[in-house]
């Protein structure tokens, strides 16, 4: 069996949003206090039309056997114009997701390997993601690719009012 990774394409609208359900609904499930089942579809298509438009952004699939089981989406963007940073160009990968039934069969690797190409080629110097803290499979996978920490996002709650 051969993985095609390809650009998105808008008729991929539907089995992408089942994608990005699978992935969502592992946030949920560990972070109920921050992620929520939406009403409606999981992305708006104008959302995910969007990306796919954007000459800054990069939205690609991971395709086996005529079937999406995967994508990746990464933008790429300047740092702010503050003399404090050194001026670079940035890629960040927003969403990374392979159907449970297909992990571990290389394809993440190769959607990591399309996003940082796809991100070189428009000049980003460097690529970066977050995952959240529970994620130890993510985490795992990220730096087995040679992804390290480079900052850590803290958090704490605040009492309500009364």
């Amino acid at each position: 069996m051969m993985v095609k990774i390809r650009p998105a394409r808008p008729e991929d609208y539907e089995a992408l949003c089942e994608i990005i359900d699978e992935v969502d609904a592992l946030h949920r499930e560990h972070l109920p206090h921050i992620f929520q089942k939406p009403a409606g579809p999981v992305r708006e298509r104008d959302y995910l039309l969007g990306l796919m438009a954007d000459d800054e952004a990069g939205l690609f699939v991971a395709e086996l056997e005529g079937r999406l089981v995967g994508f990746v989406d990464v933008i790429v963007r300047d740092t702010v114009p503050l003399p404090l940073l050194v001026p670079r160009r940035v890629a960040i990968v927003d969403n990374l997701a392979v159907q449970a039934g297909h992990r571990r069969s290389g394809i993440g690797q190769a959607l990591m390997e399309t996003a940082q190409e796809w991100a070189a080629a428009r000049g980003a110097t460097s690529i970066e993601l977050n995952v959240y803290a529970f994620n130890q499979a993510a985490i795992a996978f990220y730096q087995r690719l040679g992804y390290q920490t480079h900052s850590f996002r803290l958090r704490r709650p605040l009492p309500g009012p009364g």
